[in-house]
């Protein structure tokens, strides 16, 4: 497995960046081994909320599919562009970082061939990123999503939700009177792509029983099985922790490059 660790200027962020990249492309010959079918596809890996990029999938997963990892930092910014100069996270992910990649390793060239998965805010952003750009992703896997539109909207300045205070949900997510109604809801993004009769990413999505979140993630089943949209839903015994996150991320990559 070989690792990098890339800078380059964002055009998006304003500023210097990094991401980090796994690539299983330097396979022993010295035991036996099977050789790679077809071309080698892309995961694109999202962090959660205060991590950092990072790699949690099995790096054996990857050697036996044949797929890159590429990781980015995003900070706490749920993968949205926010109004500020130098905050446009959502474009620095699905469009820049997709085009580097592209350009420098010639890989997630079609959607067929790259993925998108990540575990609570990255989770959220997995499906919005792949929403907003169908035409990229192929595959959104969702691990214990922090589908957290409809619990912030309306809130006011000065309060606080045990998590984070209205002036920091307001910089990710904008009005929050209206952010129900605006593309930061992954709810309006499906139901615009369902307008336009454009397709849709498939999607994986799972929750713990015992995770906080698991009643929004419920609620996106239930809202996407309304609209008949073919999707995978799964719930199982389980908390917002890496002992769920590596159980299910197997799955999902199974499913993503199986």
């Amino acid at each position: 497995m070989a690792y990098f660790r890339i800078e380059y200027f964002s055009n998006a962020l304003h500023r210097m960046t990094s991401f980090e990249m796994l690539i299983p492309n330097d396979i022993r010959t010295d035991i036996p081994h099977q050789e790679p079918a077809g071309p080698m596809r892309t995961l694109f890996l999202l962090h959660g909320y205060t991590g950092k990029a990072g790699n949690w999938v099995p790096e054996e997963l990857a050697q036996q599919y044949n797929f890159a990892i590429v990781m980015p930092t995003a900070e706490n910014s749920f993968y949205l562009n926010g109004e500020a100069t130098g905050r446009a996270y959502q474009s620095m992910l699905g469009e820049e970082l997709v085009d580097y990649v592209r350009k420098t390793f010639g890989l997630a060239c079609r959607p067929e061939d790259t993925c998108i998965a990540g575990m609570s805010m990255g989770g959220f952003g997995a499906l919005h990123t792949a929403l907003a750009y169908p035409e990229r992703f192929g595959k959104a896997g969702a691990l214990s999503s922090a589908l957290i539109v409809h619990g912030i909207a309306g809130m006011k300045p000065g309060q606080d939700n045990g998590m984070a205070n209205y002036e920091y949900y307001r910089e990710c997510f904008g009005d929050l009177e209206t952010v129900e109604q605006r593309d930061c809801n992954p709810e309006v993004q499906v139901r615009r792509l369902l307008a336009a009769g454009k397709k849709l990413p498939e999607m994986y999505l799972c929750c713990g029983t015992e995770d906080f979140l698991i009643e929004p993630n419920r609620a996106m089943h239930r809202f996407l099985t309304e609209l008949n949209v073919p999707h995978e839903y799964r719930e199982s015994p389980g908390q917002h922790d890496m002992r769920f996150w590596s159980e299910y991320i197997v799955k999902i990559v199974r499913w993503m490059f199986g």
